[in-house]
């Protein structure tokens, strides 16, 4: 598998299918299952992001990323993070690549720390493959999220230490 910078016009129809599958289902974005296509440029493709995809060995997009500063100005030294493969290719290592790939990028761009704002705690996949590389619940948000078929459920601020792990 191979992970790229993303090209907004040759990968962003292939991006917003894995986009589209990924929120449909109510339980881990808080993107509406109804987004429109063309809210991809601000959610995925924004100016101040760095988007990138995972290729299987026939060239497919399987999976993508966003890095991003998590605040402004004085806070823009953390970064944020948001990842999504395709359901098809879940539990194949596609997710661990990306976030490793993150990592490495964001030590590179000079972040000092990467913090997920909202990770559903009922999406107990990410929660421990995000621990698996260090993050941490940093804080809990008490319903913080209304999941498409189980209502409100809490939600996870996690963080990783860039400059100590």
């Amino acid at each position: 598998m191979k992970i790229r910078q993303a090209d907004k016009h040759t990968d962003y129809s292939k991006v917003w299918e894995i986009f589209k599958a990924v929120i449909a289902t109510g339980d881990t974005y808080v993107f509406d299952p109804d987004t429109p296509k063309e809210s991809l440029a601000r959610n995925w493709f924004a100016d101040y992001m760095d988007t990138f995809v995972a290729e299987d060995e026939s060239g497919a997009i399987v999976g993508t990323y966003i890095i991003k500063p998590n605040q402004v100005d004085l806070g823009s030294h953390i970064a944020n993070c948001s990842y999504m493969v395709n359901p098809a290719y879940h539990g194949r290592g596609t997710g661990k690549l990306l976030c490793e790939h993150s990592i490495s990028f964001a030590k590179e761009k000079g972040y000092t720390g990467i913090q997920f704002n909202i990770v559903v705690s009922t999406n107990e996949a990410a929660v421990k493959l995000w621990q698996k590389f260090g993050f941490e619940i940093i804080g809990t948000t008490p319903k913080g999220f209304r999941h498409k078929e189980l209502g409100l459920v809490d939600t996870y601020i996690m963080f990783k230490d860039l400059q100590t792990n």
